[in-house]
């Protein structure tokens, strides 16, 4: 069986003269979680619009389980059947709706009926721990919790790929060391592929499998976090690999400022 799950292709998007991805090719593996590492700008928010659909590739083509999604400039499927979920940086909780109904929104969105949507609310919500929390509001949350809201939300869907944009970027150090730890083991508990972007070093090498690292919208190396340690491929990501171990960079406020420098 073929274990190529995602697959990119020679793929560039420009937004106007500025190019944001240039040409990147790389496969995600079945089952496998993948960490996009790069500073602002290097094109990581930009490359999962694209997985999502949410963007089209100006140019090459997104495969997603061997249906080719986009292709040349055009979205062959849409975001709704390319059965991603997607969790979000900014959860944009809405203060009137319970946890439950959160849920139910997404499900009906998706065209589940009515009669369907309590058993796989429960189901989701029993994988993040908020089972007894479905009637609460977000206000009545804490911050992990709402963090789970979020992946719940993005599960309920029983997606085949699921898509992190940085949604541990703005937590304190412990609150984004326990959720971490949940991702880990949800994601291999349940064996979804997955791409996680970040400009944590430390964020990524905990979570993926296979660390992709860019530098300006171009795809400067690609391995396991001992490879990358051992021989880094590039000038750039030697120093970066520097600048994490001296400083021991979790997602420090200043962390992205200094990675970006070396951009």
């Amino acid at each position: 069986m073929n274990d190529d799950f995602l697959k990119l292709t020679n793929i560039a998007k420009r937004y106007g003269t500025r190019v944001v991805v240039d040409h990147l090719s790389l496969t995600v593996h079945r089952g496998e979680l993948l960490c996009f590492l790069g500073p602002s700008g290097s094109g990581k928010t930009t490359l999962l619009r694209m997985m999502a659909g949410l963007e089209i590739p100006d140019e090459g083509r997104i495969e997603i389980h061997g249906a080719t999604v986009a292709a040349e400039g055009r979205s062959l499927v849409s975001p709704q059947d390319r059965r991603i979920g997607f969790v979000f940086q900014d959860l944009a909780l809405w203060p009137h709706l319970t946890v439950g109904e959160h849920l139910d929104f997404v499900l009906g969105s998706r065209g589940v009926p009515r009669r369907r949507r309590p058993e796989k609310i429960e189901q989701a919500l029993s994988l993040v721990r908020l089972h007894q929390r479905a009637s609460a509001y977000p206000s009545e949350l804490s911050g992990g919790e709402q963090q789970r809201v979020g992946l719940a939300r993005a599960l309920v869907t029983e997606p085949r790929l699921l898509l992190f944009d940085e949604p541990l970027a703005n937590l304190d150090i412990d609150l984004k060391a326990e959720l971490e730890a949940e991702i880990r083991a949800l994601q291999q508990r349940l064996a979804i592929t997955s791409v996680y972007i970040t400009h944590d070093p430390g964020e990524a090498f905990y979570l993926g499998e296979r660390i992709a690292i860019l530098q300006a919208g171009r795809l400067v190396q690609v391995g396991s976090s001992p490879e990358i340690l051992e021989r880094p491929a590039s000038d750039f990501v030697a120093r970066l690999m520097r600048l994490w171990q001296v400083r021991g960079l979790r997602g420090a406020p200043d962390s992205d400022r200094h990675f970006a420098g070396e951009s």
